[in-house]
């Protein structure tokens, strides 16, 4: 194959910095292109277009990659074959967040500390397979630390919301986490928070407000709440919470970028979960085998569930962009209103429906918005 020209630029052709890059010479100018670096909009480049999908710096390697580039698989993906994904990811979340339900006499810190063995279980392979390490560059171990004590902090604090309060109304409240993180990026990452990120944050605590209904709004004697309403407020600050945990993982996830392989990323999440899982079941001394049959089953498909969730939405993301699979990860919220209604009996009020489409309307429109701002700089940065 002959060697591409220097002074061409587009599919299957070289920069001139990339050629300076193969022909060796070590001051070549060529900026990270990555798409990916965006967790939150992930806007990864559909092969065929003419973008970069990775470069040099990206893939550790010496010669950069770019779309439609000779030698390299770019076929295209069925069309809505990454819709679909994104919506059987949405429906194995909720699988995983209804069997949580059916499950009794065990604490929601047991049930993550089961699923962090489960990650483990299915991560060290690829751990040892890429030859990550177990502990990462050393630059980047507080941010994987603190990615890991987040991230597995949002999953044991939902997981107790999805026990204590209905599942639609834990399941709305988390779908908030994208509002809050537009707000985190803007006072640590110094992103631009505009007056449209502002009142999606408002339509947010609307939606949040409408499914809580504190007594100091809504009275005293409030009536169709499942269970006690003392568990419901705990429930919502939990899954509040959680939500504020996601959004700060995504803000570290960002700042680290991609010089940290996901499988290393996901090993963190998995350990240090499990660690914080052991100790609070010390602490709170609520440690109880789960009983023979049944609960051990359903065990075993809340990690499994869960696993094959995260595995198709990163499909999902790799091959459809952003916008589109984040209309469709509001399907969460449908498959949460489906399953509590068909499975737990129990009929979700209106104060919750008008929450949910506050935070819906607010998380969808926050996603879109960053979305076409991505789309508009990378177009820029073509022309």
């Amino acid at each position: 194959m002959g060697q591409p020209r220097s002074g061409d630029v587009g599919p299957g052709v070289w920069s001139e910095a990339g050629q300076k890059l193969y022909d060796g010479e070590e001051g070549a100018d060529l900026p990270c292109q990555c798409r990916t670096h965006d967790m939150e909009v992930a806007d990864a480049a559909q092969p065929g277009s003419g973008s970069c999908c990775l470069c040099s710096r990206c893939l550790g390697g010496r010669v950069p990659r770019r779309c439609g580039t000779p030698g390299i698989n770019s076929k295209t993906p069925c069309p809505g074959l990454g819709l679909f994904y994104t919506l059987f990811s949405a429906f194995l979340f909720s699988v995983a967040s209804l069997i949580l339900k059916m499950i009794e006499d065990m604490h929601s810190v047991e049930v993550s500390g089961i699923r962090c063995v489960f990650q483990m279980a299915f991560v060290l392979p690829g751990v040892i397979y890429y030859k990550t390490g177990f502990l990462g560059p050393k630059g980047k171990r507080v941010f994987l630390f603190f990615r890991g004590l987040l991230g597995s902090g949002a999953m044991i604090l939902l997981y107790y919301a999805f026990q204590v309060m209905p599942l639609a109304d834990a399941t709305v409240i988390t779908f908030s986490s994208p509002v809050f993180t537009s707000l985190l990026a803007w006072i640590f990452l110094k992103e631009k928070y505009s007056p449209w990120d502002l009142l999606f944050t408002l339509f947010t605590i609307t939606g949040v407000v409408l499914i809580a209904r504190p007594p100091f709004l809504f009275g005293s004697k409030i009536t169709e709440i499942e269970g006690s309403y003392t568990d419901h407020l705990k429930g919502t600050m939990a899954a509040l919470s959680s939500a504020i945990c996601t959004a700060s993982t995504f803000v570290i996830l960002r700042k680290v970028g991609i010089s940290v392989h996901f499988f290393l990323s996901i090993w963190y999440y998995a350990v240090i979960g499990l660690i914080v899982c052991i100790i609070a079941l010390f602490v709170m001394d609520v440690w109880t085998l789960p009983h023979c049959g049944k609960d051990r089953f359903l065990l075993i498909l809340i990690g499994l569930s869960g696993l094959g969730g995260q595995i198709f939405l990163t499909k999902a993301l790799q091959i459809e962009k952003a916008g589109p699979v984040a209309i469709m990860k509001t399907m969460d919220v449908v498959f949460a209103f489906i399953f509590q209604i068909l499975f737990l009996n129990h009929l979700p009020t209106w104060w919750t429906v008008g929450g949910a489409l506050c935070v819906v309307a607010s998380s969808s429109g926050t996603v879109l918005r960053k979305w076409r701002q991505s789309s508009k700089e990378a177009k820029q940065n073509e022309i």
